[in-house]
């Protein structure tokens, strides 16, 4: 699984914005800094003209001022055109901030939320996490948790909204959608419009991601249907699916690897004080 650096794409996004400001920033001084030669000559045919309606210019000086009001009209149309192309420039630097702001807005959020998920060894309080993630950060309405057991080579939920979890089907694993997307550790996500529709089939979400630990499925995030306010998912959302995968993943394996060996430990001692007594 190929790691990622938040640091690092924070930072590129940061250069890249940096960048485009001072680019507008220069343009615009340019503008300015045309606008107001064009405004000095103008106040030099101004004091032309006054000097003609004093009957100070001949019809040389009429003709030579003609030439430069032509030529300042043309100057003043191509200025025109540059404030036009500095102000789509303008709105696509606005639009590209916002991008960024999201997606800064997000990685902070997931990273918070990373930190809440690797703070406890509570079994339970990781999958409670994990849904709410799903559901703040990615905008699931009917979503599950699906963990893997490998004897049995099936999937198995452990938390669902949506359905009820005790008649939830076992999924073997290589069949379907989600057990396909299980056995060979590759997402999927469903092409073209997301559906809407109130009865689901366990079968055919439009969302499967695995829950790996480095190559080695332990689990499956599903999602069938999305918040009526989030239409589509966007690259942000790809980037959250991966990241939570990995550290899904590994809360659910510590926790459940620290639940089984607390319960050994019960058992053992139990063993123990049985036989001293």
């Amino acid at each position: 699984m190929t790691s990622y650096d938040p640091e690092s794409d924070l930072f590129g996004k940061g250069k890249e914005f940096l960048g485009m400001f001072n680019k507008v920033g220069e343009f615009t001084k340019e503008v300015l800094l045309e606008n107001e030669r064009l405004e000095t000559e103008l106040n030099n045919i101004e004091l032309e003209n006054e000097k003609l309606r004093n009957g100070d210019g001949g019809d040389g000086d009429i003709s030579i001022l003609e030439e430069e009001l032509q030529k300042l009209v043309m100057e003043k149309s191509a200025l025109l055109e540059r404030c036009q192309e500095v102000e789509s420039e303008n709105k696509d630097f606005v639009n590209r901030y916002l991008e960024i702001e999201e997606e800064n807005n997000n990685m902070a959020n997931l990273y918070v939320a990373s930190y809440q998920l690797h703070s406890t060894l509570d079994f339970h309080e990781v999958v409670s996490i994990i849904m709410e993630i799903i559901i703040n950060l990615i905008g699931a309405e009917v979503f599950g948790l699906l963990l893997l057991d490998e004897k049995a080579e099936a999937l198995s939920a452990v938390a669902i909204e949506g359905f009820d979890v005790d008649t939830f089907p076992k999924i073997r694993l290589g069949k379907g959608i989600v057990g396909e997307s299980a056995a060979n550790g590759q997402s999927y996500f469903q092409e073209g419009a997301i559906t809407t529709d109130v009865d689901h089939d366990p079968h055919h979400p439009v969302v499967c991601v695995p829950l790996k630990i480095k190559d080695r499925v332990i689990g499956a995030v599903i999602i069938y249907k999305l918040l009526q306010q989030k239409e589509s998912f966007t690259n942000v959302d790809y980037e959250l699916f991966s990241l939570l995968a990995g550290h899904a993943a590994t809360a659910l394996f510590s926790a459940k690897l620290y639940s089984e060996s607390e319960r050994k430990l019960h058992t053992i001692q139990g063993f123990l004080e049985l036989l001293t007594k």
